[in-house]
């Protein structure tokens, strides 16, 4: 019976620093090109909007999903620069003091990612 309280509690640890790490994206980022962004979790999923900057309302990243450790993935990514229809399978990990956002066409063929600080 001991056993099974400890594999409970070592289970639910592990379940609340797996959703500390996922909550650890939030927050406000540069882009490399100087616009601000504000990444938010809403319902367990993860959002990228440009705050300020010549592009500033645009959102990038829509309803991605953390998939484990410090990684959000999804299909319904957009980049500033290209038709608003386009959308890309995007990936976000988290790392140090900042993300890195990447997203693909055509599977893993076509891909451009960038670098955020945190701000």
């Amino acid at each position: 019976m001991k056993f099974a309280k400890w594999a409970v509690a070592i289970a639910f640890t592990a379940g609340m620093i797996g959703q500390a790490a996922a909550g650890d994206v939030a927050g406000s980022y540069a882009r490399p090109n100087g616009d601000k962004v504000k990444v938010s979790v809403v319902g367990g999923k993860l959002y990228c909007k440009i705050v300020s900057g010549r592009q500033a309302g645009f959102e990038m990243c829509h309803g991605m999903s953390h998939v484990g450790g410090s990684i959000w993935k999804g299909s319904d990514m957009k980049h500033p620069s290209m038709p608003g229809m386009m959308t890309f399978n995007g990936t976000v990990t988290v790392s140090g003091g900042g993300l890195t956002i990447k997203g693909c066409a055509v599977g893993e063929s076509m891909c451009d990612s960038e670098s955020w600080k945190r701000i």
